[in-house]
């Protein structure tokens, strides 16, 4: 009730202005006007507003309004106030505004099904979503949200989530889930004939962020972007499971969706119709096992699937071919399937896991070896469309087993072209140079593993202008932090240089972390 009193607040303080200014001026058939007009209009807000309310809570008052006004109002004024209360009463004024305008502003289809079969409205039931009105920067999935800071059973000192992130690094959205979920994949671009979002606080309308189950999941999430609420629910076909990653094509319209055969453990794409409620319309091979990430080719044809070579049984994470696994990486054409390329790494236990691409078409590739530990081989590795092999970056010395033999994430910067790679086993994130290919530097992070650009705006300094790129990136971690990595002065001498900057949060950040 805090964010209707904190709105009411303001308009009781409103008319008691005009009773004022009315009394120490002269009469005006104006003024009069005016101020039946504002307290007809306040009057009309309160009853819309309780009309709303009282179908969802079946005890409320009107009285509630001038109790929350009252209490808000004593909280304030007291000296003893401390600043924690200002902010939370200024995020639930934000909050009241982002609330106004989902549930009047808005057209509330009651009979708009899911994938799942069932209304949009019903996912309150599942999923619970706490909400501020701030743009999101950044999405995650979380395997810990503390009790005090979700919405989730109080008998539970923790769950699976989504949480969205301003630019600030603070939370602006934060969703419950079933499950662990893995991959998260938003949509490239807005749909004109989707009108279910409408927020002016948000610059991301009508975009969808599709949230995948970890493998082997038989279940994907499509939330909103500005407000983390869910929409749909997908589950898979009969004798199928998710792998944990999508891509969409670049005009939005298409979802592709890594996934296992359970009969015969061959690896399929699923294709899922992103303006038809993601209904599944076809379905290609993989032409390979076990397929993990897959992303769009900048061509905007071609979909370049990392075939990681691992069998896996439905319901089950238990590898059952890793002496003669078979990974690759393949590209396909999008609309019917067709094989163009497969190329197939030096080692067959190099398990080709996680994708990254480069706006020039060179593929960064992130490899999980499944061999023995003293075997040491490159895990950060690079290809184009017409090459015959894969291209390793270089380490210093070769001691790729800094690595630990696990590469989580890749994330490139284009302008800069730099690669950032993080492996929660080794405990640290790398920087390459794309144009040399060699480590620049590394920097201790335990359990981290998602990465991406560093989206938000930097700020030049108000007496002087930034003259010097700046490359940055943000990584996250299961100790809860936030990261940020900078190499400064990319044209200088001390450009191998990385700073850090780290804000924590009561949750455990998930594998994937990615920048709307």
């Amino acid at each position: 009730m805090a964010i209707i009193k904190a709105s009411q607040k303001v308009s009781v303080n409103k008319n008691n202005r005009q009773s004022y200014e009315l009394k120490a001026k002269p009469f005006s058939h104006e003024l009069l006007t005016t101020s039946l007009l504002t307290a007809l209009g306040t009057a009309t807000f309160v009853g819309i507003h309780h009309r709303y309310r009282k179908q969802r809570l079946a005890d409320a008052r009107v009285q509630d309004y001038v109790t929350g006004i009252y209490t808000q109002l004593n909280a304030l004024q007291s000296a003893a106030a401390p600043k924690s209360t200002l902010t939370r009463f200024r995020y639930a004024c934000q909050q009241a505004t982002a609330t106004w305008q989902q549930a009047y502003r808005l057209p509330v289809n009651h009979e708009q099904n899911s994938g799942s079969g069932l209304a949009a409205n019903d996912f309150s039931v599942m999923h619970k979503t706490t909400m501020l009105a701030r743009r999101v920067c950044w999405i995650s999935g979380v395997t810990s949200m503390p009790k005090n800071i979700s919405l989730i059973n109080d008998e539970k000192e923790s769950g699976f989530g989504v949480v969205g992130v301003d630019a600030d690094r603070e939370l602006v959205w934060q969703t419950t889930m079933p499950e662990r979920v893995h991959d998260i994949v938003v949509q490239p671009v807005f749909s004109d004939k989707d009108s279910r979002v409408n927020d002016h606080l948000n610059n991301h309308k009508n975009r969808d962020v599709v949230v995948m189950g970890r493998r082997p999941s038989e279940k994907f999430w499509v939330l909103d972007t500005a407000t983390g609420q869910v929409i749909f629910a997908i589950s898979a076909a009969s004798n199928r499971h998710f792998y944990g990653h999508a891509c969409y094509s670049l005009d939005g319209s298409i979802l592709y969706v890594t996934e296992n055969d359970t009969l015969i453990l061959d690896g399929k794409i699923g294709v899922y119709a992103a303006d038809s409620g993601y209904k599944k319309v076809a379905e290609f091979d993989s032409y390979g096992i076990g397929p993990h990430e897959l992303i769009m080719h900048p061509d905007g044809e071609t979909l370049v699937i990392a075939n990681g070579g691992i069998k896996t049984e439905q319901a089950l994470r238990e590898e059952l071919n890793l002496d003669t696994m078979c990974p690759s990486l393949v590209y396909l054409n999008r609309h019917n399937g067709t094989l163009l390329e497969q190329i197939t790494p030096e080692h067959n236990q190099m398990s080709v896991r996680h994708l990254a691409m480069h706006d020039n078409g060179t593929v960064m590739i992130g490899i999980q070896f499944q061999g023995e530990k003293h075997i040491n081989v490159p895990l950060v590795l690079t290809h184009k469309r017409g090459d015959i092999n894969f291209t390793p970056l270089t380490m210093p010395n070769n001691q790729w087993q800094r690595f630990h033999q696990y590469i989580a994430s890749v994330a490139v910067d284009n302008e800069c072209n730099l690669l950032c790679v993080t492996t929660p086993i080794g405990g640290c994130a790398a920087l390459f140079d794309l144009t040399s290919r060699a480590l620049m530097d590394a920097v201790s992070l335990p359990d981290c593993a998602g990465v991406s650009v560093y989206s938000s705006q930097i700020e030049a300094d108000s007496s002087t202008h930034r003259k010097n790129k700046e490359s940055r990136f943000i990584v996250s971690d299961g100790q809860g932090q936030l990261t940020v990595l900078g190499v400064n002065d990319l044209t200088g001498l001390e450009s191998d240089i990385i700073v850090n900057d780290s804000k924590r949060h009561m949750m455990c950040f998930d594998n994937h972390l990615q920048a709307l």
